[in-house]
């Protein structure tokens, strides 16, 4: 159940987000609906492929794309001057979603018994695979290689899952909550690993 709640709510977040960026970018109906598919969806395919799930297990999936398709619906339906703050709640789905899809990868892998580095990577994978996609497919630099911390919430889920801290469905959500939590400090107050620069020379001349 819980994994199913988490499928659910990262599908949302990020079916929403797809569609929204597609708008921004200008796409066409179809562009919205295949960006925010692609997105709600990439992720979960490209971590069946690296832990030896079928990728036939995403048409299996009915309900979510039903859910995903009614989410880029909502989406377009909504008031232009709701979507102009999109930079300001954009986010924050996307934290949604990179939370709950990583915890939903990290036991997907450790359901299947894979070991802890298996489990945090289809964590990463999962949660912000899709994401990395969606910036991709619209030219954008992805959200994963910003400079805001963003992937090491999900590492951090990863590790929680598959070290067995986080295991009841209570643990899971209180997960949850605060890995969103983190993501929405790390942008509002810029957190930000440390960073090598390489320096360039001047030419003389």
């Amino acid at each position: 159940m819980t994994w199913e709640v988490l499928s659910m709510i990262g599908t949302v977040a990020f079916a929403v987000s797809g569609a929204i960026v597609a708008m921004e970018e200008e796409y066409d109906i179809l562009g919205v609906y295949i960006l925010g598919i692609v997105t709600a969806f990439g992720g979960g395919a490209i971590r069946n492929l690296l832990i030896g799930v079928p990728v036939s297990a995403l048409w299996e999936q009915g309900l979510f794309f039903q859910i995903a398709l009614l989410s880029i619906t909502a989406v377009m339906l909504f008031p232009n001057n709701l979507l102009k703050h999109w930079q300001k709640w954009g986010n924050f789905t996307d934290a949604i979603g990179l939370s709950a899809f990583a915890i939903q990868g990290a036991l997907y892998a450790t359901d299947m018994n894979h070991p802890l580095s298996a489990v945090i990577v289809a964590a990463v994978l999962t949660g912000s695979g899709g994401g990395i996609i969606r910036d991709l497919l619209a030219r954008r630099k992805p959200l994963v290689l910003r400079s805001e911390i963003y992937a090491v919430w999900a590492i951090l889920c990863g590790a929680a899952v598959g070290l067995g801290i986080a295991a009841a469905p209570f643990e899971l959500y209180t997960l949850f909550i605060i890995i969103t939590a983190l993501r929405v400090l790390s942008y509002t107050y810029n957190w930000k690993l440390p960073v090598k620069r390489l320096g360039t020379s001047k030419s003389i001349g």
